[in-house]
């Protein structure tokens, strides 16, 4: 005897039962999570297993040193994403935050990883004393330091470029500052903030040696990993076992692409600001895997819907005027000139205690001399950028023209973008020792590995993110040639370009540490120039001395922005946003 059940009953079996696109989902996150399982109880071993389990160059240990350096950069990928939404926010939001916290954004992205290192593990060690929690909470703070800058730089610049008939728009419609903040600005910054995090990721290779394998004075913690392992290989001058490393990575950045980023650029497609929408858009399969799923999706709808029920809320963060009806301009340019005022004195108190604590054993011919070797390492940078910029620029309109050929290029170009310098290591030092060429000029191309990829991204972002409709407009009117760069897609691209010059500053202001000073087993070849100092300073743990070289490094990065860049995104801000 049959039983007939109502048609919602057959209608919530069945979407409670697995579809074939299900059984291929469901093993992929059941060894996400097992990955990320195995990795919290190795983090919660303790500290003396490090030493027990030295590195080895087996290649059959390099798939779990893959997992753990990915997990740390992942890690330190999320925390970024939280940095860049709340410090960008409030850079862009509050005009006093703003002339406090866009310098200081400045001065954290040129001092070196090496220079937080310096001072934060001797920290995280002795936060979790005893365990591997606290030399991984080190590495994976050293990899958000190589991570978080750009990305708040470029959420920074979306908030300030936000066309002003949307804001209108989300004004007409009441919304409070908190649904603005995910209904329009998130979503116009996401085209650019996802590039961002790819170039960021990428960056998290470059100094993955250094986060591994911390070396400060007499402290040496060496966690398992892809980036240990290849410092191992460096000082035993072990040739394939750098050449596993090159495989093992390759195949971790195609990893990613296909199983994060693609999926994100093609999610985030909708979000572009035009009326008609492209011949072309991105695509991923997971994406599609994902959409097409039955169970999978019902499991997620809860979430979903939480978040959506979060960002609908009507959240009042607007704080009430404090000023009284009859207060005039002249009381707010009092409160700006006191909070002026404070900044100075902050700014002030904290130059003398640096100058206090450096002066017992730094004299003033040796602040002369940095200072003169950072100059030289301007000089490399600013003819590196230059060149970067000569070559990535059109490189990268016409990536960001055309999604198909972005498709291909993106996986390679991450690849390019977290290559690290000291893979190439080897081949600069024998050349450098075997011609006797000049190591100023010679070593200057490693700087490069750290410049470059944050113009090209950024300039792919902007290409990609820049309207459809404004395309369309220039083709009907025949505006071709160099016309066309000058009118309609340098404006368009031009805030991003600035945000990734003035990360690409940053960034060959940290590549200068490993750049200038390079080894290949017991051999060492140094340039002369501020990265090299801070090489040296920080290898023999001496403080005083690394805080000089920071110091200035940070003084020429400050005043380099605030001279040229400043200006530039103000230009930008003023006359080249859409409206």
């Amino acid at each position: 005897m049959r039983i007939a059940l109502p048609p919602f009953i057959h209608d919530s079996a069945r979407r409670l039962t697995p579809n074939r696109w299900d059984v291929i989902a469901f093993p992929l996150i059941l060894c996400t999570i097992a990955l990320i399982s195995t990795e919290y109880h190795q983090t919660m071993a303790p500290l003396s297993a490090l030493k027990a389990e030295p590195i080895s160059l087996d290649p059959l240990n390099l798939p779990e040193y893959a997992m753990r350096t990915t997990l740390r950069m992942l890690a330190a990928m999320i925390a970024s994403i939280v940095f860049a939404l709340s410090y960008g926010t409030l850079a862009a939001k509050s005009r006093r935050a703003e002339k406090v916290l866009v310098p200081m954004l400045d001065i954290l992205q040129s001092v070196p990883v090496l220079g937080y290192i310096s001072f934060t593990v001797t920290f995280f060690l002795a936060l979790f004393p005893g365990r591997v929690l606290g030399a991984e909470c080190a590495a994976v703070f050293a990899i958000f330091t190589s991570q978080a800058w750009n990305m708040a730089f470029s959420f920074y610049q979306s908030m300030r470029t936000v066309p002003h008939d949307l804001g209108e728009v989300s004004r007409s419609f009441h919304l409070t500052g908190w649904q603005k903040f995910w209904k329009l600005e998130v979503p116009f910054a996401l085209p650019g903030l996802i590039w961002n995090m790819m170039m960021s990721m990428s960056g998290g290779w470059f100094f993955v040696v250094a986060s591994e394998a911390i070396t400060v004075g007499n402290n040496t913690v060496t966690l398992p990993g892809m980036g240990s392992y290849l410092a191992e290989a460096i000082t035993h001058q072990n040739l394939s076992a750098i050449g596993w490393v090159i495989v093992g990575m390759t195949l971790v950045i195609l990893a990613y692409d296909q199983l994060l980023f693609r999926p994100l650029v093609a999610w985030a497609d909708k979000f572009r600001l035009e009326d008609t929408a492209s011949q072309s858009a991105p695509q991923s399969w997971l994406l599609d895997l994902v959409r097409r799923t039955r169970l999978l999706q019902q499991l997620l709808a809860p979430l979903t819907a939480f978040v959506l029920a979060v960002t609908r809320h009507p959240l009042r963060l607007e704080r009430r005027s404090l000023a009284l009806p009859f207060e005039s301009k002249v009381s707010t340019n009092g409160v700006d000139w006191l909070w002026n005022a404070l900044v100075v004195a902050g700014t002030a108190y904290l130059m003398w205690r640096v100058i206090s604590y450096a002066s017992s054993t730094v004299t003033l011919a040796e602040v002369g001399h940095v200072l003169l070797l950072g100059l030289l390492t301007l000089l490399r940078v600013l003819l590196l950028i230059l060149l970067a910029s000569v070559v990535w620029v059109p490189l990268g309109v016409m990536i960001g023209l055309r999604p198909k050929l972005a498709e291909k290029i993106q996986p390679l170009a991450q690849f390019l973008a977290a290559f690290p310098a000291n893979l190439l290591f080897p081949i600069f030092v024998i050349g450098i020792v075997r011609f006797n060429a000049n190591p100023d000029i010679w070593l200057s191309p490693l700087i490069v590995l750290g410049t470059q990829w944050y113009i090209l991204f950024n300039v792919i972002a902007g290409t990609t993110a820049y309207p459809n409709d404004f395309r369309e407009v220039a083709a009907n009117f025949h505006i071709r040639g160099w016309q066309w760069w000058k009118k309609v897609m340098l404006p368009g691209i031009f805030p991003y370009y600035v945000t990734g010059a003035i990360t690409a500053s940053g960034g060959a202001w940290n590549a200068s540490i490993v750049s200038e000073a390079v080894s290949w087993g017991k051999t060492h070849v140094d340039a002369h120039g501020l990265g090299a100092y801070i090489a040296q300073t920080t290898a023999a743990g001496d403080f005083p001395h690394i805080i000089l070289g920071i110091t200035v490094m940070s003084l020429f990065v400050v005043l380099f922005n605030r001279l040229l860049w400043r200006p530039m995104y103000a230009y930008a801000e003023n006359r080249l946003r859409l409206h």
